[in-house]
């Protein structure tokens, strides 16, 4: 005959390594306190001007994404009206270039705020960390000048082309330079805050590395 087993010894043995298990727990993710999760909180949480800027590229990419879409459909009529209905439309090539314009240049602005443009930062990473925040501030600055110098170029596009209308759309080509001086006051608006986020002491460096 098979001897009796004690099952409240193998009952104790397991309780006991629940609770080993569970202090270990315990111990490898401790419970935050209520200071650092304050400290996290604020460090999260965007601060007023952050959400403004958010909102503005936001909005850039929800119109580019819209003119794309619109782009789209025009290009479908294009085909449309040349091959079944035999009647081209005309004013499809110059909005198309028109569209193209706004898509460029506020999908150029909201990667300015995203830190999404293409970088070659092999020598930036490599250097000690006071030399690549010089180099951080370095690239703002050169975004600021460019932008700046777009913008100007675009506004003076603007003004001295009030009267000439656009080929079949009638429209005024200053239309076609808005999104260049758009563009460059948007990209100066960015790159500063970015400046002046990272002076700070409240930039997130993982955006940009």
């Amino acid at each position: 005959m098979n001897a009796p087993t004690d099952t409240s010894d193998v009952g104790s043995e397991q309780t006991e390594s629940e609770q080993e298990g569970a202090t270990v727990r315990r111990g490898a993710f401790p419970p935050a306190s209520p200071e650092s999760r304050s400290i996290r909180y604020k460090r999260e949480t965007p601060s007023r001007l952050d959400r403004i800027l958010d909102s503005i590229a936001h909005g850039c990419i929800m119109v580019a994404g819209v003119l794309l879409v619109l782009l789209i459909i025009t290009f479908g009529w294009l085909v449309f009206g040349r091959y079944v209905l035999n009647d081209t439309p005309t004013w499809v090539e110059q909005t198309a270039l028109l569209s193209v314009a706004y898509i460029t240049f506020l999908g150029a602005a909201a990667g300015v705020r995203h830190n999404s443009h293409l970088s070659i930062d092999l020598l930036r990473d490599n250097m000690p960390a006071p030399i690549k925040g010089l180099m951080h501030h370095l690239a703002d600055l050169f975004v600021v000048a460019f932008g700046g110098f777009m913008a100007w170029q675009g506004w003076q596009l603007m003004m001295t082309n009030l009267a000439r209308p656009i080929p079949m759309l009638g429209l005024s080509e200053s239309w076609r330079a808005a999104p260049l001086a758009i563009c460059g006051a948007l990209m100066v608006l960015f790159a500063v805050a970015n400046i002046v986020k990272r002076l700070g002491g409240r930039h997130n460096p993982t955006q940009e590395d």
